[in-house]
This record gives structure tokens, C-alpha cells and sequence, in this order.
């Protein structure tokens, strides 16, 4: 019986070929997209569960009680690491901070000295380690001990790959690297590189005991200052009310650990909290090590934008199924005359349903595996890390496949399985409701168009945010301004690289600062203003800078002038938002007040209110800011080139020339730089993956109900025939009978554009409240989206509508 079935099947699907190649195409394409987000999903879920103890490994976070609308602070202040080990003994070797290195330059030398590589390495490779982080975090060690390798200064632990960068095929084991050429340190173990799926991608872990010789941190008895590249990790003993039940309990604990270590005034804003290793990479709000965070949001989204497509694939199955129907209806009279009961009609058109499912498999995933290049390069998955080939993949797409057989085949089974025969051989099988327009088909064709709708709107407010990002005014001028990162200077080093540059033909400014304007790296600290006795409950992002600084990145002034140049703290320039907090309306109102700030005791004069800027992403406000001199905090040069003719190969002439006098003045360090709009644009790059993806899929769903609207079309032709004929032979014109099925399906894109636009809208709205800077949604966004439904219906429709149009009337009321 199976195999007269499947015989069957094949005859049919044979038959009607071209209806089978649609449908096929519709269902690979659905289950293709379903396969590659269940696996982007799949990567993104696995993040740091290689740990055997994740579920009880936590982060401690500062929060600030005083401002609800404040995010985590990930630092902490660097005595409390040896305090938390004295107050909670039990923890003490589940206990350990990981305080990164920015970037560094990592300079390996032969055994004579004769030969030095310099290796430039980015934020999220080096940090300090103790020996307690390999209690907590799992890596396999190659050579080397966990528990002495890291316990005495200048040591460090390698990851295979840096070792092999650094060493090449000899042995590391006792080799000395020396970090941006101030302290040394001596290879003691080697562990296998950490995989992709972590929020910890270090791979040079530093001997904590030499953080403070090496000058990265704070004072060790300072609770005032946090270190934002020190974060603390601990993991909670085993419990039976689990592990969120301990770590409620420890925060719990940790509201008296701080009243005992901060000052009152501190202790009343300041609270800690656990967060769930497991939680790191979609925490958004939070710094990560690895600097690729993705919301919870967005994996929900993956989720159900792949529940769209697959129903999207489903639909288009049926409407082309039904299509069909009134084709087989005399098969479906003659099998039932000759005995065939209605459960097997239903087997047998599932049958044919599940071996077109079939070949969609096989070519859905091989359509998947050509697709995955680029799909993890769109969604930042590296290379290798995922496979379609595996148990999971493969189970997860047989499994698709049947329920795609169940959906998309039950309910025509059920329509074709229901003829009655008398009817079915006298062909006066027609669709009940076809005049109706919220019959069962016609609400999956809305549905379709409401799904792809929702993508294109959707598609159109991610596309005018990152427009809205690339054009919008920053305060600053961020556009031919090239940066370079400068290395701890010696007095006098800074002057020297200015004066060598200074009269090159094409730069047109110079200034050194801690940052850019907009940074990632941020200092805030506390300040006293005039005569108040204590410091208010909020704090001030600190920018120290030269002199050039405002002139280099267009600032402007409001009042006052610019800063003395000094080398330390002397005279500070404000923001707006500063003053407007402080009390004052007008600039010149607060030039001459006089604060203390930075933790300093003498008070500084306040000598300009600079206009506001951007000081961060465009999801943060502005913050009270402070510009001044501190020459011992300046890590960035910015250059800002003429534009003036010339071109690119102006650029690159200017850019050796940079690179001549920096390696001249600094000649033990690598010369890097980045353009500024670059370094910007990569603030977004979540947002940007989330915008291609919905290009992407938004693409395939109006393919797909494209294939669908094809069918159904073809089915109101065939239903309408003889009503086409009687038109015609009335009079009607081939322009009105286009009208006619054409106005069929506008119809329907309203209507689905009414359902999809709420819904769409509140979407959308909801993304972009996490911009503090964002567009409104228009009413042209939603009319656009509609204009282009239908667009694509009419010209979808138009070959059909077309055709039935020109048919000839005496051929369509032909008797039977």
C-alpha cells in the first residue's frame, strides 16, 4: 500500500510539475531560513556554557540606588577583591577579578636580543589573572599548573594560538614577552585557546600580582575610585533552592559588606548585584569583554521571524494546493467510485505532500549550507563554529519537515478528500465563498501579506535609524579625523610627535585627550561645586584634553575661552548639560565659579561652557562633562586631515608621513589608527546586523508569498472561466477583467496592511526605545510598505489576470 502510495505520489507531482517546482521552491526557501536562524540561535544560546559550573557562576555589578534610569556599572573599586575574601571565607577560592588591558603592544625578542616582533593586541586579549580564575572558568592546560602558574609576579599563561603567534613552532615554556615596553613577563603555562562562545576571549592572562608594578589599577586601599577593566567573578556554593535562591541570598549579604567598606554618603547610592554568567552576552546595558553583546530581544525576534517564514512557506503551500483542486476533482470522483475511502484519499495526498516536504529537505539544507558563509558573516558567527551536518541541525530539520508535511498538508487532504463524487465527475466542483473575501483562503492570503508587511515596515524604521545615525549632528565633527592610540609618554615625547607633524602638508589639526568626544572609554568621577561641603549624588564624565582638542573636533565655544595649556589639572571648560544642572540658564553665568574635581582639594576656575556633544552611543543622553588638561591620561592623537583636493593619494601620503614621525618618536611600539566615522559606525553594528537580517528575510517572505499569490491567481482564473467569458462576450475590455482580478488582491493588501500596522508599529517603537536619539515613525512609513505590497501583488497577479483577459470567450463557455 505504502509503495502504490508513494508511486502514486510520484505520477502526480509529475503531472502537475510546474505546480510541484513552485511548491518546492516555497518550502526550501522556508525551511532553509528556519535551519540557519535555529542554528544563529542555537550559537548565541551556547555562549559561556562550556563552563561545567556556569549556572552558579555571577558577575557582582554596582548599581546606583539614587538614579533608576542608571545602568550597571561592571567596575568595581580594586580593594574589594581581598575584602570580599576576608568576609565571605567560604568563597575565597571562588573568588577571582579579571582587570583587562585595553590594547597593548606585546614585544617577543630572540635569545640575543638581536631580533624583536611587536604584535599589536586589541581590548578583550589581555588581562590580569589570578591562579582562583581557573577554579572558576574551564580550560585545558597543555603545559603548566593552574594553581602556581599565574602565583608569582611577572609570569604569564598563553593560549596556544598567542603562543604559537607569538613563538612560532619552538617551545614557549620559559620564554620572557615584554608588554608596551615596560615590564617583563615569563611563560609558565600554555592552555588551549578559549572557545568562540565565550564572553572571556582572553588568551594572555597576566599574574594579578604584578597589576600594581605595572600601573593599571587604582590604589589598592582607594574604595572611591571604580576600575572599569576590573570586573569580579565568584561562583555560589551548590544549593537545593538553586542557584538564583543563593545568589538572592548573597546580595542579600553584600548590603552589608557595603556599609562596612564605603563612606555613608557612598554606601547610601551604592548597591550589588549578581548577574548570571549565562546572562553576559545579552546584557546590552553592561560592558563585555568581548564587545559583541546581542539582546535577549533580538533572539526572540530570530525566533518568531522564523515562525513567519515557515508559515509564510505553509500558506503558499496550500493556496497552490487548493489551486489545484478543481483539476483533481474527476481523479477524486473516479477513486472514490472505485471504493477509495476518505481516510485514504487523506493518506494520499499527505503522501504527496511529504515527499515534495522531502526534496525540500534535502535542498533546503543544501541551499543552507551555501547560504552559511554569509549568513554567519552577517550575524557575526565566526567561521567553523557552526555546523549544519550535525545530530542537532539534522534532527531539528527532520523534525521541521514533518510538521511542515502536518501544516501544509492536512487542510487540502481534507478539501480534496471531501468531493462528492456525482459532482467531482460532473466537474461542477467550485469553491464555496469565492465572492467572500474573509473565506479561510482569503484570510491565509492576508495573512501572508500582513507577515510581509510587517517586514517591510519593519525594514523601513531600521533603515531610517541608521540613516538617522550616520547624519545626525554629534556636536562634534566626526568626518576626515583619523585617531591613533598613544602609548604612556615620557615629558616632552607628545611635543615632539606634534612638532614633526605640525607643518605636514594636509593635516590640518592636531590634538592629543584621553578620548574621543564619543567613547567607550569613560572616566567619571565626583566633584565639589563652590562652597558645598560634600560632593552631590551625581558625577561628571571627565575629557581631559589639550588645547586643540575643541578646534580639532569642531566643539563650540558658548561663552568664556578655551583652557591654558598645562599639564595637569588648571582651568576646566563645561558642557551645557553641566551648567543646566548646576543651576544656571545662561553660560555666562557660570564662567569664574570655582570646583574642585578628579579628587583633587584645590578648587580650579571654571573658564567655558562648550555646546553640547555626543559623549557616548546615541542610546545614552548627555551627561555632565568636563574638559581640562592632565597630560599624564592623554591615549589618543587625533589628526584631522585637510579637505582640500587630493584625494587618496593625499590620504595615504599623509597617513606614511604619520607613521614616519610616530615610529620615530615612539620606535619600541606598532603604528595603528582608525577614521573616526568608522570607529563611530561600529557603536551600531548590533543594530546593523539587525537591519541586514531583516532586508534579508523581509526579501524572502515576498518571495514566498509571491509563489503564493501566483496560485491563487491561477485558481480565481480557472474558478472564473466561464464568468470571464460571459464578460467578455457582454463587452467587457481585457483592461477591465485585469481590473477585476486585480482589485481582488488590493482589497486584500489593505486589509492586510490595517492588521500588520498596529502590530508593526508597536514592534518598532519598542526597539527604538533603547535611543535615547531616534526618528518618529511616520505615516509614510506604513503607506510605502503598502505602495510596495502592492506593487509586487500587481505584477505578480498581472500574468495570470493577463491571460485570463485574452482568453478567448467561445473557447471559455465552451459546454462540457
Amino acid at each position: 500500500m505504502l509503495k502504490s502510495y508513494f508511486i502514486t505520489s510520484l505520477r502526480a507531482l509529475k503531472r502537475n510539475w510546474s505546480y510541484s517546482i513552485i511548491n518546492v521552491s516555497g518550502l526550501t526557501l522556508g525551511l532553509a531560513c528556519c535551519l540557519l536562524l535555529f542554528m544563529a540561535i542555537r550559537y548565541e544560546l551556547s555562549f559561556d556554557r562550556h563552563n561545567a559550573n556556569a549556572d552558579r557562576i555571577y558577575r557582582m555589578l554596582g548599581v546606583d540606588k539614587s538614579d533608576p534610569e542608571s545602568k550597571p556599572n561592571t567596575g568595581i573599586t580594586f580593594p574589594a577583591l581581598a575584602a570580599l575574601r576576608n568576609d565571605f571565607p567560604e568563597l575565597k577560592d571562588q573568588l577571582t577579578m579579571a582587570s583587562r588591558v585595553k590594547s597593548a603592544v606585546v614585544s617577543v625578542s630572540n635569545q640575543t636580543g638581536t631580533d624583536t616582533k611587536r604584535f599589536q593586541e586589541n581590548d578583550g586579549v589581555i588581562t590580569f589573572a589570578e591562579p582562583e580564575y581557573f577554579n572558576l572558568f574551564d580550560y585545558t592546560w597543555e603545559k603548566g599548573s593552574p594553581q602556581t602558574a599565574l602565583a608569582n609576579p611577572n609570569t604569564v599563561v598563553l593560549s596556544d594560538r598567542i603562543a604559537h603567534k607569538y613563538f612560532g613552532d619552538t617551545d614557549p615554556m620559559g620564554k620572557t614577552i615584554r608588554l608596551e615596553n615596560r615590564m617583563d613577563f615569563v611563560v609558565t603555562g600554555i592552555v588551549q585557546s578559549s572557545t568562540p562562545t565565550t564572553s572571556l576571549p582572553f588568551d594572555v592572562f597576566l599574574s594579578h600580582a604584578s597589576i600594581l608594578a605595572y600601573g593599571n589599577s587604582s590604589s589598592p586601599d582607594d574604595w572611591r575610585s571604580t576600575y572599569g577593566g576590573a570586573q569580579i567573578y565568584l561562583m555560589l556554593p551548590s544549593s537545593e533552592h538553586g542557584a538564583e535562591a543563593s545568589a538572592t541570598r548573597m546580595e542579600k549579604q553584600l548590603v552589608g559588606f557595603v556599609n562596612k567598606y564605603h563612606r555613608p554618603e557612598d554606601a547610601q547610592k551604592l548597591r550589588y548585584v549578581l548577574q548570571p554568567l549565562t546572562d553576559i552576552h545579552f546584557a546590552t546595558n553592561t560592558s563585555n569583554f568581548a564587545q559583541r553583546s546581542i539582546s535577549i530581544e533580538m533572539i526572540w525576534s530570530m525566533v518568531l521571524i522564523g515562525l513567519f517564514i515557515l508559515v509564510t512557506a505553509c500558506i503558499n503551500f496550500i493556496n497552490l494546493a487548493t489551486a489545484q483542486a478543481i483539476r483533481r476533482s474527476r481523479e477524486v470522483g473516479v477513486r472514490k467510485v472505485l471504493g477509495s475511502t476518505r481516510a485514504q484519499l487523506v493518506r494520499q495526498f499527505l503522501g504527496e505532500t511529504s515527499v515534495l516536504t522531502m526534496i525540500a529537505v534535502v535542498l533546503a539544507l543544501v541551499v543552507a549550507q551555501l547560504s552559511l558563509p554569509y549568513v554567519g558573516e552577517l550575524l557575526n558567527i565566526k567561521p567553523g563554529t557552526v555546523t549544519l551536518f550535525s545530530p542537532m541541525a539534522l534532527g531539528f530539520l527532520l523534525a521541521l519537515g514533518l510538521l511542515t508535511t502536518l501544516l501544509a498538508g492536512f487542510y487540502p487532504a481534507l478539501v480534496l478528500s471531501g468531493y462528492q463524487p456525482i459532482l467531482a465527475l460532473k466537474g461542477k466542483i467550485l469553491s464555496s465563498g469565492t465572492n467572500r473575501y474573509f473565506t479561510l483562503r482569503r484570510g491565509l492570503i492576508v495573512g501572508q501579506f500582513a507577515i510581509s508587511q510587517l517586514l517591510i515596515i519593519g525594514t523601513i524604521v531600521a533603515y531610517s535609524q541608521m540613516k538617522y545615525f550616520r547624519l545626525v549632528d554629534l556636536g562634534f565633527n566626526r568626518d576626515a579625523i583619523i585617531t591613533v592610540t598613544v602609548p604612556q609618554n615620557e615629558p616632552g615625547q607628545l611635543a615632539n610627535l606634534r612638532a614633526q607633524l605640525t607643518n605636514v602638508p594636509g593635516i590640518a589639526a592636531i590634538s592629543f585627550g584621553m578620548t574621543t568626544p564619543a567613547s567607550t572609554s569613560n572616566w567619571t568621577t565626583g566633584f565639589r561645586f563652590e562652597n558645598e561641603d560634600k560632593d552631590p549624588d551625581y558625577g561628571v564624565l571627565m575629557r581631559p584634553a589639550d588645547t586643540a582638542y575643541v578646534r580639532t573636533y569642531g566643539l563650540k565655544l558658548l561663552a568664556g575661552r578655551m583652557y591654558l595649556p598645562a599639564d595637569t589639572i588648571r582651568e576646566l571648560v563645561i558642557n551645557e548639560t553641566f551648567m543646566k544642572r548646576l543651576g544656571f540658564q545662561k553660560p555666562e553665568q557660570v564662567i569664574g565659579k570655582m570646583m574642585t574635581v578628579a579628587g583633587e582639594n584645590v578648587k580650579k576656575p571654571i573658564v567655558g561652557v562648550v555646546k553640547d556633544f555626543n559623549m557616548f552611543s546615541l542610546r545614552d543622553e548627555v551627561v555632565p562633562s568636563v574638559l581640562t588638561t592632565r597630560r599624564g591620561h592623554y591615549r589618543t592623537m587625533a589628526i584631522k586631515l585637510s579637505t582640500e583636493k587630493g584625494g587618496a593619494e593625499t590620504i595615504r601620503q599623509v597617513l606614511q608621513k604619520v607613521e614616519t614621525a610616530w615610529t620615530a618618536t615612539y620606535p619600541e611600539f606598532v603604528f595603528s589608527y582608525e577614521f573616526l566615522d568608522e570607529t563611530l559606525a561600529s557603536f551600531y553594528k548590533s543594530e546593523e546586523r539587525m537591519y541586514a537580517l531583516l532586508q534579508l528575510l523581509a526579501g524572502i517572505a515576498i518571495f514566498i508569498g509571491c509563489l503564493g499569490l501566483y496560485g491563487v491567481v491561477a485558481f480565481m482564473a480557472e474558478s472564473r472561466t466561464k464568468e470571464v467569458g460571459v464578460r467578455k462576450a457582454l463587452g467587457a475590455s481585457a483592461a477591465h477583467i485585469f481590473g477585476l482580478f486585480s482589485t481582488d488582491f488590493i482589497r486584500l493588501v489593505v486589509i492586510a496592511l490595517v492588521l500588520s500596522s498596529p502590530l508593526a508599529w508597536y514592534i518598532m517603537n519598542q526597539w527604538l526605545q533603547k535611543f535615547e536619539y531616534k526618528i518618529d515613525i511616520e505615516w509614510w512609513m506604513f503607506a510605502l510598505a503598502g505602495g510596495l505590497a502592492v506593487s509586487i501583488a500587481l505584477l505578480t497577479v498581472s500574468f495570470q489576470s493577463v491571460k485570463a483577459a485574452l482568453m478567448n470567450p467561445v473557447k471559455s463557455l465552451r459546454s462540457e
